[in-house]
């Protein structure tokens, strides 16, 4: 035997770096379900189905291929329970002189991968994750110069780089950005396509079965699971989304509508963080579907802009402001996480609507993530850490590349604006003017203050006041304090003591 050559979960892709120049006699292919990785923390039960059917099938698919593979089920009895250990045992039973692995989506795994050349005495050799368009190294060169970081301003350079949505070197339509005709909301007269339904094959039954009795007593519902588990069907759903909702994807992709947790999103991340589909497909794709005249402009540019910039872009932040990245919390937020979260227990029919959908589904959509159950988070000063580990935990595409930088950066403002050039903290009449929550909810949204009034109204305001001293200087806040210090006294108090009385309130 000469190469190991390591895959992990979210690298299932036949276009992987580490497995170029592989040779099929020679070399070995080593992917292994870890208990150390279920549980580092503790991963929604759909997640962990997800994950291991997907590598099973992605397994198959290779020894179709005639590659020499060696898997390691969850179950299995000599299971060794942590990846480092797994790789040792297949150096100690293989003729092994050298690892080759693609660079991993998480700081930490890179640092035990790190530790293999001196543990075993064998070289390892790490390689560029070549599915993304923009590596490491060159959004390092990019950020190095510049005072802020934006990303449009990055966006904009991976659209010339790849020629995307361009005409002589000028944006499709003259405009990079269309997101202004991107904000309707939506209503149940709507025709909403429906999601595909993948039959589960026995594979995925298998896992189920392992993931009902070994993590039980994990978040989430694996039941009803309909999530495609391969290339073929993951590259089903792509052709469905370009197909059937593309076309209104632009339009109604910051609405919420109760019962409705997809609308014409995509729910193609679990496939594109899983290593299934790769990013640049799925932009041409919708590039295609423009120039044959389906969809429109403000759709096709919206999601190539969800792939292509904030995709590439919150993964060039993690990796570029890791490990202390992780530690920051400029507000210095130390709230723990109030039970609604876990339990959907709240009489906010909004966050109840999210964290049911978000229980079920392990799924919720980026206007729920980041107006609904991340700016509540906000509001009441949830930790840092506690929100993060949250989100980790609950979504099924979920890496915490992707994860971190968006929580902490756009949910949290915990990095002090690097991300964001504001907090996207608002009040009660952003969610209703974006959904039906609002219609079936305890509280009022156009009440402002007191019993009956929505909380979203009185903690906004608490919020800005709370964390005054490291706010008020930014511009875009600056005609919204103006305001708040127009207001009269007694308004004020009652804000005050309004946010007391919730906060108080809270498990």
């Amino acid at each position: 035997m000469g190469i190991l050559r390591v895959i992990l979960g979210d690298q299932l892709s036949c276009s992987l770096s580490s497995l170029e120049h592989c040779d099929k006699n020679a070399d070995l292919i080593m992917m292994s379900e870890v208990i150390d990785e279920a549980t580092y923390v503790k991963h929604h039960q759909k997640k962990l189905v997800y994950v291991f059917s997907a590598m099973r099938h992605f397994a198959q698919d290779l020894i179709q291929k005639d590659y020499n593979v060696s898997y390691t089920k969850l179950e299995a009895i000599n299971n060794s329970g942590s990846l480092t250990s797994e790789v040792e045992r297949a150096i100690r039973n293989n003729n092994i002189n050298k690892i080759i692995i693609t660079e991993p989506g998480e700081y930490r795994v890179l640092q035990y991968i790190r530790s293999w050349e001196n543990k075993f005495g064998v070289k390892v050799e790490i390689l560029k994750d070549t599915r993304f368009l923009c590596s490491i190294d060159n959004f390092e060169k990019w950020a190095r110069p510049r005072k802020q970081l934006r990303m449009e301003y990055f966006y904009r350079e991976i659209r010339k780089k790849y020629s995307v949505l361009m005409h002589d070197n000028s944006p499709i339509g003259n405009k990079w950005n269309f997101d202004s005709q991107n904000r309707n909301p939506i209503n149940k007269k709507v025709d909403i396509p429906r999601l595909l339904n993948f039959t589960k094959d026995q594979i995925t039954l298998d896992v189920i079965k392992v993931v009902s009795e070994k993590f039980n007593d994990h978040f989430g519902d694996i039941e009803p699971f309909n999530l495609a588990v391969t290339r073929r069907d993951a590259v089903k759903s792509l052709k469905e989304f370009i197909e059937n909702k593309l076309i209104k994807f632009g339009d109604y992709q910051d609405a919420m509508l109760e019962n409705e947790p997809v609308l014409y999103h995509s729910y193609l991340s679990f496939y594109l963080n899983s290593g299934l589909l790769l990013p640049i497909e799925c932009v041409r794709a919708a590039e295609r579907a423009y120039h044959q005249g389906k969809a429109p402009l403000n759709a096709v540019e919206g999601f190539i802009r969800q792939i292509i910039g904030w995709r590439e872009y919150v993964r060039g932040i993690y990796w570029l402001k890791m490990p202390d990245y992780k530690n920051e919390n400029f507000l210095m937020s130390n709230r723990k996480l109030p039970s609604l979260y876990w339990d959907t227990k709240t009489d906010m029919n909004c966050l109840h609507q999210c964290v049911k959908e978000t229980k079920n589904n392990a799924y919720a959509h980026h206007i729920q993530r980041l107006m609904v159950l991340g700016n509540f988070a906000l509001l009441i000063g949830v930790s840092p850490k506690e929100m993060n580990e949250w989100f980790l935990i609950v979504y099924a595409d979920a890496y915490e590349w992707v994860e971190l930088p968006n929580v902490s950066g756009m949910v949290l403002f915990a990095d002090g604006g690097l991300l964001a050039s504001k907090p996207y903290a608002s009040s009660g009449s952003y969610i209703n003017k974006m959904s039906n929550y609002c219609k079936n909810c305890k509280y009022k949204v156009s009440v402002k203050n007191g019993s009956e009034a929505c909380p979203f109204n009185y903690l906004y305001w608490n919020f800005l006041v709370k964390n005054k001293d490291k706010l008020s200087n930014n511009n875009r806040l600056a005609m919204i304090y103006s305001s708040y210090n127009k207001m009269d006294e007694n308004k004020k108090l009652a804000i005050e003591q309004d946010s007391d009385l919730f906060l108080s309130s809270l498990k």
